[in-house]
């Protein structure tokens, strides 16, 4: 079963470090106010990191290692992940879908919303 650590931001600007088997569930239990005790008065929370891990241990031994960081280091930690996210966010967006195959291609191609062939799509030009 895979278990998360994570981190939340709450409404006065502090950090929350934890960890579960549901993230979603736990998110919403946070934000209903019946999460940790530290978070009831810290509404709203936000997620800003979380982390995959394989078990439950492994999880609990992350998350104490991440809540003995100082404040700046868990910021950076928040920035590098953020930074991760981009690039690949980016890099999928250079890529064309899986999904996006000749086939696709001509069926559009046959439909006018694209001008272009299919051998200008997949690069094989009949010569």
């Amino acid at each position: 079963m895979t278990w998360f650590v994570y981190m939340l931001r709450c409404g006065d600007g502090s950090l929350y470090t934890g960890c579960t088997n549901d993230l979603y569930r736990r998110l919403k239990v946070h934000q209903s106010g019946r999460g940790a005790k530290y978070t009831r008065s810290r509404r709203p929370v936000a997620l800003v990191y979380q982390e995959e891990l394989p078990d439950r241990s492994a999880a609990l031994r992350r998350e104490a290692a991440v809540k003995r960081l100082t404040r700046a280091q868990k910021l950076a930690l928040i920035q590098k992940k953020e930074e991760l996210h981009m690039t690949e966010m980016r890099r999928k967006e250079r890529q064309m879908p899986e999904a996006f195959d000749s086939a696709v291609a001509a069926s559009l191609a046959r439909t006018g919303i694209w001008k272009i062939t299919v051998e200008e799509i997949t690069g094989k030009a009949k010569r």
